[in-house]
């Protein structure tokens, strides 16, 4: 699951152009304070938290579908 949420974001990102930096910079505008280098590290990895990957969907402007 981790690789599936990576490559998530990942495309996210390249679909929408977006680097790191400014990925940071989004970030930061939406009150979480994550700097590029450890965004990448953290991306990079996989090994994150659901809460993470609603930031950065909160961020991207990305809409989570719910199941009910």
């Amino acid at each position: 699951m981790e690789d599936k949420a990576k490559k998530i974001i990942k495309l996210a990102l390249k679909n929408r152009k977006i680097s790191y930096v400014k990925l940071s910079e989004k970030m930061q505008e939406k009150g979480y304070d994550y700097n590029d280098n450890s965004l990448r590290s953290k991306i990079n990895r996989g090994t994150f938290s659901f809460a993470f990957l609603l930031e950065v969907c909160d961020s991207l402007e990305i809409d989570l579908v719910c199941l009910d």
